[in-house]
């Protein structure tokens, strides 16, 4: 992978990246500069201000968003802007707006990235990659079933962030088996970008998937005194994920349908290439019990977490952390590798946990919630979970999904009441839309690891997401009216 990935292929150099530049930086001005906005109020009659530095965050929040879609820097340049922009202009001080860079979550994704590079090196990724290719065999249509399918099972018991950054190298070697080189097509754009979007889909079945879940469970046991066991969870959103990842294998093969149908002599390619490798080498079963050691403790903590509450887990950063360690105790990389790191993507992500918890801390992010979910206080209980999932699934685009539910859930818990809504599903339709953010690459790190395979454009993942984000939309509807309430999940509190 390279440090290089951001260019501005779509846009060129010319007046399109300063158009785009410059209207980034009109809406800072216009927002920021503006007379102070009007508190928001919730059902309860609770007033909440905007602040002048919560106005501001929200400036900063536009003018990323602008220049992230439309790639007027490096993503990684916008993100050092995101702080930048917060020091200089007193929305938060220094000490709150850099030290988000560093945030166990970025640290995460840092290790899940190595995890994917010595996946490399030591030739396990060419290794299931033949294996799986003489499975699947020739069909595009097939191969990509068999990487999405394999991607949303492998999120069950891991994060979906070292998922993405475990199958990226397996996707780019099977990629470069299509004949094209390093050209982007629409089979290697439905293949990335589909990987992101199920590694998403597929995360939501279990806690093990990402901590949005039980953090989430959590917040909603403290909010709303009640408690979602492990296998509870999984039982509601089972069908959804892999409805979810059906219907985007379907998505894809009809708006990235792959120019080749079929790749003639690809099985027999694989095998052979297979046995070529000979038998596995020690570098490759060091790397992989190094990594199915971190996976076990990581998944027995969660398990354990959820079923005995009193039980404090090692954190998840620390334990992939170790495993990063011990690669390079082991010899498995050395300081060169270093310099395969994608920082342009790492500093993506830094920006996004710094303007993300900037919007929470200034209460510009609650301030919103309330705004949106007070416009539907009057509305039916179904149109209302359906106005909570859309506000989380934009929300998490933007800012940490665990946050974008901890902001409207508050507030939704106050009115749902009202409007006879069981706490339940409002949580459940929150943790299914939070899972699943197609718009924008900060929304989740499998977005931006797939970047880096040089397949596709910021605008054009926005631009395809949009789709994608109507088709979950729909789904969700599906799951609050019909098949949650078969299952026999309270829908109303009456329920």
């Amino acid at each position: 992978m390279s440090s290089d990935a951001a260019t501005i292929p779509a846009l060129g150099l010319g007046w399109k990246k300063y158009l785009f530049m410059a209207i980034g930086i009109t809406l800072f001005v216009i927002v920021y500069y503006s007379p102070p906005w009007p508190a928001a109020i919730d059902p309860e009659g609770k007033a909440f201000a905007l602040s002048p530095e919560g106005k501001g965050a929200l400036a900063v929040f536009l003018l990323a968003a602008t220049w992230w879609v439309f790639e007027v820097v490096p993503i990684g340049v916008t993100s050092l802007a995101i702080g930048v922009l917060q020091v200089l202009f007193f929305i938060r001080p220094a000490k709150d707006a850099f030290k988000d860079y560093m945030d166990p979550s970025v640290l995460f994704i840092f290790g899940s990235i190595v995890v994917g590079l010595v996946f490399t090196k030591t030739g396990l990724t060419r290794r299931i990659a033949y294996k799986m290719l003489g499975i699947v065999g020739e069909r595009t249509s097939m191969i990509y079933l068999g990487c999405f399918v394999l991607t949303a099972a492998l999120t069950h018991i891991m994060a979906h962030t070292a998922v993405a950054a475990t199958i990226y190298p397996l996707l780019v070697a099977i990629y470069a088996m299509y004949g094209e080189g390093d050209k982007p097509t629409k089979f290697g754009k439905g293949l990335f970008i589909g990987m992101a979007y199920i590694a998403g889909a597929g995360s939501i079945v279990t806690l093990l998937g990402a901590a949005r879940g039980a953090v989430a469970l959590g917040f909603y046991n403290e909010v709303a005194g009640k408690t979602v066991g492990f296998f509870e969870l999984s039982y509601y959103m089972a069908p959804i994920g892999w409805l979810m990842t059906f219907l985007l294998w379907g998505f894809f093969m009809v708006v990235m349908k792959p120019e080749k149908r079929t790749i003639p002599g690809l099985r027999e390619k694989a095998k052979r290439l297979s046995k070529e490798m000979g038998h596995i080498s020690k570098n490759e079963v060091t790397a992989a019990v190094i990594v199915g050691t971190a996976i076990l403790v990581l998944g027995i903590s969660a398990v354990m977490k959820s079923t005995v509450p009193e039980f404090t887990p090692p954190h998840k950063t620390a334990v992939l952390l170790t495993s990063t360690i011990l690669f390079f105790v082991t010899g498995l990389l050395d300081i060169n590798d270093l310099e395969e790191i994608p920082w342009n993507i790492i500093l993506l992500f830094a920006g996004a946990m710094s303007i993300g918890f900037c919007l929470w801390q200034t209460g510009a992010a609650e301030w919103m919630a309330v705004n949106w979910l007070t416009m539907f206080k009057e509305s039916t209980g179904f149109v209302f979970v359906m106005s909570i999932a859309f506000f989380v699934m934009m929300m998490t685009n933007f800012i940490m999904n665990v946050a974008a539910i901890a902001i409207s859930l508050p507030v939704a818990l106050v009115i749902a009441p009202y409007l006879g809504v069981s706490g339940e599903v409002i949580l459940f339709a929150s943790l299914v839309v939070a899972g699943m953010p197609f718009l924008l690459l900060v929304g989740a790190a499998p977005n931006a690891i797939a970047y880096d395979s040089k397949q596709f454009t910021t605008g054009e993942f926005f631009l395809w997401g949009i789709p994608a984000s109507i088709i979950l939309m729909v789904v969700t509807a599906f799951a609050v009216k019909v098949l949650w309430p078969l299952m026999g999940m309270p829908i109303t509190t009456g329920g």
